[in-house]
């Protein structure tokens, strides 16, 4: 921790400001020095000096509001972090906080020392590591440019030989731009992984710091509410760790093809049954097989990953109360499956990359995700040695459908 903490506070209020001094005051063994800002325009002044280490914003400012503050301020380059202050605790104001780029948000009246220390402590700490993070992506570039500009120097010398080395200027150009790829790929990730991992971290974090408040068998609803948002979380983020898992294993080509037999209508219930509790109020998946015969030699583990994949997306990208229509056939020739569903679908301009690695359509910037899971599908198919194709129209939703040959590949 820091030995002496900058504090501003931005609130048009002087007795919040008085409240939140004896507040601060009250914080045993720290070093905290705690200034004031009593409107926006001198806040934003104040914070251009970069003299603070964390920023209180009170979600009320006349006749403009914190959340504009925070998002100004993070968009002209502050990286000290701000916690929000808010008159009432409520979900849609914890998450509009977030996306702005605030670490926490503090229910003005209700926190005491222990909670305003504990959150400066670990916003700071959270954003440290966010500057980790830019500061690796940083170094990677200069890396990146460094090598291309070797690279580069190196077909400048080649250009002064004779033809036959025109094979070898070809090889230089093709790492030059295997190099540029990889480097607009590790971008995406850190870009993704950093967001990704702060919305559920952020989660988790006000949801432990609001159980220690409810301390009554009266407020056992409270606290299960809050323990199902971190089991939320972490299962959000079990999932992204999962998908860049994923990802790395097929770069490593680690990832195996291992048929065994199996009765396919029986798997996908179960499968369709695992889903049930990741569904939104009111969704539905419907699955019909549509062929007698039943019976196929696939690899289980990679067909449960398509399906489930498949199936969280429709579900994800569709609204409460909508069906996810899910049919199989089994012929003598191949398997096919199809998941239909009635969501946003995918705009034209999109569908060319649908499938390229951390890729996220225009029209689902507000819906979680890494835009790996559609890449990671089309792999596990081909590793299967099937064949992926797909309809979608905006508004009206989207179909997938999958076809594997019944030799399949090992």
């Amino acid at each position: 921790m820091l030995d002496k903490i900058r504090v501003l506070l931005v609130d048009d209020d002087e007795d919040d400001f008085i409240i939140a001094r004896d507040i601060m005051d009250d914080i045993p063994g720290r070093n905290y020095v705690l200034e004031w800002a009593s409107s926006f325009d001198k806040a934003v002044d104040i914070i251009r000096e970069r003299r603070h280490h964390v920023y209180l914003v009170d979600f009320r400012l006349g006749a403009r509001d914190g959340l504009e503050l925070i998002e100004k301020s993070v968009n002209e380059g502050v990286t000290a972090p701000f916690i929000l202050l808010t008159g009432q605790s409520d979900r849609e104001t914890d998450e509009k906080a977030m996306r702005v780029g605030a670490q926490d948000y503090l229910v003005k009246g209700t926190f005491n020392p222990f909670d305003l220390e504990r959150s400066i402590r670990y916003s700071i700490e959270h954003a440290k590591s966010l500057e980790e993070i830019q500061k690796f992506n940083m170094e990677l570039e200069q890396r990146v440019e460094e090598r291309t500009r070797e690279l580069a120097a190196a077909n400048r010398e080649l250009e002064h030989t004779n033809r036959t080395l025109k094979q070898a200027q070809l090889e230089i150009h093709k790492a030059l731009q295997k190099e540029k790829e990889l480097h607009e790929l590790k971008s995406r990730f850190v870009t993704i992984a950093s967001h990704e991992f702060r919305t559920p971290l952020s989660t988790v974090l006000s949801s432990a710091s609001l159980i220690t408040k409810y301390k009554s068998a009266e407020d056992d609803d409270k606290r299960l509410k809050h323990v199902g948002r971190i089991k939320s979380a972490v299962n959000n983020l079990t999932n992204i760790l999962n998908d860049f898992l994923s990802i790395s294993r097929m770069e490593e080509g680690k990832i195996y093809n291992v048929p065994t037999t199996f009765d396919l209508h029986t798997f996908n219930t179960e499968v369709v049954d695992e889903m049930q509790g990741f569904l939104k109020d009111g969704q539905r998946i419907d699955y019909q097989h549509l062929s007698e015969a039943s019976a196929v030699t696939l690899d289980k583990q990679l067909l449960k990953n398509i399906i489930l994949n498949l199936l969280s997306n429709g579900s994800k990208y569709s609204g409460e109360g909508k069906t996810i229509w899910f049919t199989t056939e089994v012929t003598e020739q191949s398997i096919r499956l199809v998941v239909h569903d009635e969501g946003i679908g995918i705009p034209d301009a999109d569908k060319v990359h649908l499938f390229t690695p951390f890729f996220r359509a225009q029209n689902v910037t507000n819906i979680q995700g890494t835009g790996l899971g559609l890449n990671i599908v089309k792999k596990y198919v081909e590793i299967m040695g099937g064949t992926l194709d797909y309809q979608s129209e905006l508004g009206k939703g989207t179909e997938f459908s999958i076809t594997i040959p019944q030799t399949a590949q090992t």
